[in-house]
């Protein structure tokens, strides 16, 4: 058996309460994430009968919520991004639940010292220019290119910084991300949830019909419905099925009988798989003040794509990997105590061992090597920018695709994942 990823040796903070599955469902739902949570309450809504399948022993795929030292931490989503289209977002407002708009403000750290003021608004207008030339290149009409073509010359010594964090958020370096793909990276109405984004997908599935520990291996849509067979022995038969899982996934867990369609096929197998992990911090002594703060580290011969430092106002911190640090990492034998020891020495030399007398780091996400996720999200490369939107269209009116990977200005967001199960889920209710 492949050893479990680190995080999901935590358990999650919020448990729901789940119904059974009906006996004669019209939809079955594949996967209990954000888009199959969505999907479900929508089609309940709606007055269908639902039965949704999920391969691990929780709901909230690629978000959890464990509770360390008392607190409530996310291990995979964490943002809230871009509130005035987020429907988590509205929901949530709807709903009462505990919002808080993510702070602005940013830390820069140069070498070993803090970034001067003229540091810290050089940083600023760098990334600032290049966020309007990339959204001015996105929406030109012309071919297809990777979006680093799209940085300007004219960043200065902050342009291998700006690439660096723009590569993050990507999910992979922006040399292999299409730039008709890349959205504002602007951190304006961004917001996070007290308690925990995984605990609120939790809370959203409350009641639902969900059966865990049912990973599904075929969809056969041979017939007038679906009938779907899961590797732990359960076959279940619906008029119609909604498939949230992640693309990484899609490419070699699940048979489909008959096949899918080419262009089907070929949209889910372009994808490339997105990277972006953390190391959880719990850190008293760090420098770094105000809650929920950025922190851009510069200089040395580290170079740490990310941290957000303050955690609610707490002592945790969340040191983020990109996919160059996660691979060097792994080609060193992989694992949460590699991850550790990277995360020491990078801090190490930014601000000396003896500041890290009362570091902790009592979490590390593995996503990539998660068999459920096999990756944080799915990236579209230069060239295959048609993909999000091909997948939206119906398999022989009868199975739909939802999640993250099909939104074109939420890829990668458990907001975009929710946005796309409920998509599904009108389309399914409207063909029955």
């Amino acid at each position: 058996m492949p050893t479990p990823p680190a995080h999901a040796h935590h358990r999650p903070s919020h448990r729901p309460r789940l119904a059974p599955l009906p006996a004669d469902p019209d939809v079955v739902v594949i996967g209990a994430g954000a888009a199959g949570i969505a999907a479900a309450r929508r089609l309940v809504a709606r007055g269908r009968s639902v039965a949704v399948l999920e391969a691990r022993d929780r709901v909230g795929g690629r978000a959890v919520t464990t509770l360390l030292r008392g607190h409530a931490v996310d291990l995979g989503a964490h943002w809230l991004h871009a509130g005035p289209i987020n429907p988590l977002v509205r929901l949530g407002r709807a709903r009462g639940e505990p919002l808080r708009r993510a702070a602005q403000e940013s830390h820069v750290w140069v070498g070993r010292r803090p970034g001067r003021p003229d540091e810290a608004a050089a940083s600023a207008r760098a990334f600032a220019l290049a966020d309007r030339a990339m959204t001015a290149g996105a929406a030109e009409a012309g071919p297809d290119r990777p979006a680093a073509g799209a940085l300007p010359p004219s960043l200065g010594p902050w342009g291998a910084r700006v690439a660096l964090v723009h590569g993050l958020v990507s999910g992979l370096p922006l040399r292999e991300v299409s730039l008709h793909d890349f959205p504002s990276m602007e951190y304006g109405d961004n917001f996070f949830m007290a308690g925990g984004y995984g605990a609120y997908l939790g809370r959203l599935a409350d009641a639902l019909p969900i059966a865990l520990g049912s990973p599904v291996t075929r969809i056969d849509w041979s017939g007038p419905g679906v009938r779907v067979e899961t590797g732990a022995g359960r076959t279940i038969e619906a008029r119609s099925a909604i498939v949230t899982l992640p693309v990484m996934v899609l490419r070699e867990a699940v048979a489909f009988a008959p096949a899918l369609p080419p262009g089907t096929r070929a949209a889910i197998d372009g994808f490339r798989t997105g990277i972006y992990e953390h190391a959880v911090l719990h850190w008293p002594s760090s420098p770094f003040r105000g809650a929920d703060r950025l922190a851009s580290i510069v200089g040395g011969r580290h170079h740490p794509p990310g941290l957000l430092a303050r955690l609610d106002g707490t002592p945790f911190h969340y040191f983020e990997l990109d996919a160059p640090s996660a691979a060097a990492i792994d080609a060193r034998g992989g694992g949460a105590d590699a991850v550790r020891r990277f995360v020491r020495a990078v801090l190490a030399e930014h601000f000396g061992h003896a500041r890290l007398h009362d570091l902790a780091i009592p979490a590390v996400s593995e996503w990539r090597g998660d068999p459920w996720s096999r990756g944080s999200w799915a990236v579209v490369p230069p060239g295959h920018a048609g993909a999000r939107q091909a997948l939206q269209a119906p398999v022989g009116g009868r199975i739909w695709f939802a999640g993250e990977a099909l939104s074109r200005l939420q890829w990668g967001t458990a907001g975009g994942a929710y946005e796309e199960g409920t998509r599904a889920a009108d389309a399914a209710a409207d063909a029955l």
